[in-house]
């Protein structure tokens, strides 16, 4: 016996002309909704398509390009002698979708299942950002100056190095990445950092974590120890994780990093990661007897040392100070630089100078990375660090942050006094922003950063720069990237928001 298809219910679909999708687009969403639904069961026969054109008021032919689709994708079939219909053998699992005006994320039973390191991820994260459709101005961290950046340069550089690539770069480079950004970068090093290198050793990386991860799973089995700075960047823990190497934390006082407290702590630790020129987030200075202890301990053990000169290149009195790789002797330092902190963010080029004898290793792990930075800047990037741009571009910010954050200072004097206070930094791109006497006692940096980006202010919060139970309490104020005309308006509604949280505990008017 002739099994007979379901009679279709009216189809409900409603064309709105003035939406930016076709029409057909939006025929189909709505049929494949109302199948997913159920209001369209399996094998319910559909009108033919001159007839939903005559009930849609429009033309057949888009009908029939939303039905072809959805046959494409297996919600129609099509018999001969029987019309159109919902497929019958659609998977159960399929049309238990949410009623209209729903969405997975915010029905119970289809929540993720997440690892526990993802849960804890969510508890702990950091603080709240302003969405990022509506990124505030002032003050996020890790940002130049974009306006400062000579874009229309930069595009000249691109096509010039698009027109005609070179064989290996439009085809399967070296895992390093591009061999005329790895020469140009030793070159500069060599010139403007006071050391020399081979450009067979310098690795081009999408970020500081992917370089880190790579020392990391180089010198070190999983579960072995490496010490970080207490407090220091955060991604340095997670780059640590990645590897699957323990952190142990080494807190930082005036001089920086200190040996003795890190051999007090993990005496069997084989790698020290450490930013000597410049540490974030405290700014401090790493003092040469401290330097030489630490290079004396890798020469004398045979262990090695990380140096992060994210921000190195920015001292604001005097010269940049030498690296601590300008100093290492038995080559047991690799050294970590960032373009994307001293260019752009979208660029995500950074860059690892290894020690020769961890060559060999590094490109068996890096070829079997999928994620390597990006070819399509490195060649361009490489002209122009070698015609001379990088350095030039480096003396202009370096006058323009200098005087930005004499800008800055000048702003939380006058909007946050009773509030926070600030001191100059003789170097980096950020300010660390200190609860007042009164209000030390009250003041939660978490609470403050939500605070603040409720108001479009974009601020960071120092205690997640601490892994351990103490921690102290500040805002971190990234003022590179922040227009000089934005910086006071900012400030004052950052003391607006601290004054309507803290009013009562500091005396002051919200």
């Amino acid at each position: 016996m002739r099994r007979h298809a379901r009679k279709a219910p009216p189809l409900g679909i409603a064309l709105d002309p003035t939406r930016p999708d076709p029409l057909h687009r939006q025929i189909g969403e709505q049929l494949r909704r109302a199948i997913l639904e159920r209001r369209l069961a399996p094998g319910t026969r559909l009108p033919s398509s001159r007839l939903m054109a005559a009930e849609l008021n429009c033309a057949r032919g888009t009908v029939l390009l939303a039905v072809d689709q959805l046959i494409a994708e297996g919600y129609l079939v099509t018999q001969a002698g029987s019309g159109m219909s919902v497929a019958a053998n659609l998977p159960d699992e399929m049309l238990v979708a949410p009623s209209v005006g729903d969405t997975p994320a915010r029905r119970a039973d289809s929540a993720p299942l997440l690892s526990r390191r993802a849960k804890a991820l969510l508890v702990k994260g950091p603080a709240p950002q302003a969405p990022f459709a509506d990124l505030a101005i002032a003050f996020p961290l890790g940002q130049p100056d974009r306006r400062a950046f000579p874009f229309p340069l930069w595009a000249k550089l691109l096509e010039q190095e698009w027109r005609r690539p070179a064989w290996d770069v439009a085809g399967a480079p070296h895992p390093f990445g591009h061999a005329g950004l790895r020469r140009a970068i030793a070159d500069y090093l060599g010139m403007a950092r006071g050391f020399a290198c081979d450009p067979r050793t310098v690795v081009i990386t999408p970020g500081a974590r992917q370089s880190l991860s790579t020392v990391a799973r180089i010198v070190l089995d999983a579960g072995e120890e490496a010490w970080i700075e207490e407090p220091g960047f955060r991604g340095t823990r997670e780059a640590l994780a990645w590897a699957d190497v323990r952190a142990v934390a080494v807190p930082v006082d005036s001089s920086g990093f200190s040996l003795d407290a890190a051999l007090a702590l993990a005496p069997d630790a084989r790698l020290a990661i450490v930013a000597p020129s410049h540490q974030f987030p405290l700014g401090t200075v790493l003092s040469l007897q401290r330097r030489l202890a630490l290079l004396s301990w890798a020469e004398r053990t045979g262990r090695w040392i990380v140096e992060d000169d994210f921000d190195g290149e920015y001292r604001y009195s005097g010269r940049p100070l030498a690296p601590l790789r300008a100093l290492d002797r038995t080559d047991r330092v690799a050294y970590l630089g960032s373009f994307s902190k001293l260019l752009f963010p979208a660029l995500r080029l950074s860059y690892l100078v290894l020690p020769e004898a961890l060559v060999p290793a590094a490109e068996k792990i890096m070829a079997g990375i999928p994620d390597r930075a990006s070819l399509l800047g490195q060649g361009a990037l490489a002209r122009f660090v070698a015609d001379g741009h990088l350095g030039a571009h480096l003396r202009r910010t370096r006058l323009l942050y200098a005087s930005r954050q004499q800008v800055l200072i000048e702003a939380v004097r006058r909007h946050l006094g009773g509030l926070l206070e600030v001191a100059p930094d003789p170097g980096g791109m950020h300010l660390i922003a200190r609860p007042s006497a009164d209000l030390a006692p009250v003041f939660d940096d978490v609470a403050a950063t939500a605070a603040a980006a409720a108001a479009s202010v974009s601020v960071a919060p120092l205690s997640e720069c601490y892994s351990g139970a103490e921690k102290a309490q500040g805002l971190l104020l990234g003022y590179a990237g922040t227009p000089d005309e934005e910086i006071d308006p900012a400030v004052r509604k950052l003391g607006d928001a601290l004054r309507a949280l803290y009013g009562k505990a500091t005396g002051t008017p919200a």
